[in-house]
């Protein structure tokens, strides 16, 4: 019988299901979760919704879980997470939280704000 050691059956069954549970995390810490508090059914809360949609299909790439909530029948929930106007977008995770106001009309604006993309388009040199 040979022992459980660096090249035995136990080490390789930790190491196995390590790597299980350290890729499921990694899985679960790239899904952005993103919360969208709009006020009823008024033009700019779609025109936020539509945007939404499009950057997360064409950016995220199915990695997000997307839940709208209308402050009209949420109000509770609107003052637990301080919202101040509407749209607002907030990224639960990945870490850090961040929050994006507006129509999100700015794609570029919005994917800096959520921290999918590290920096804006950089301005041709020598221009101010």
């Amino acid at each position: 019988m040979q022992p459980a050691g660096p090249s035995g059956l136990g080490s390789w069954f930790v190491t196995r299901y390590a790597r299980k549970h350290f890729d499921e995390a990694e899985e679960f810490l790239s899904k952005y979760i993103l919360t969208l508090y709009v006020t009823g059914t008024s033009p700019r809360t779609k025109i936020a919704i539509d945007n939404l949609d499009r950057i997360c299909k064409q950016e995220l790439d199915g990695r997000y879980e997307l839940e709208i909530v209308d402050v009209l029948e949420h109000p509770q929930r609107a003052e637990d997470e301080k919202i101040l106007a509407t749209p607002t977008l907030i990224k639960q995770l990945p870490p850090p939280l961040r929050r994006v106001i507006g129509d999100l009309s700015d794609k570029e604006k919005v994917l800096l704000g959520l921290e999918v993309r590290s920096d804006l388009p950089s301005s041709p040199t020598g221009s101010t």
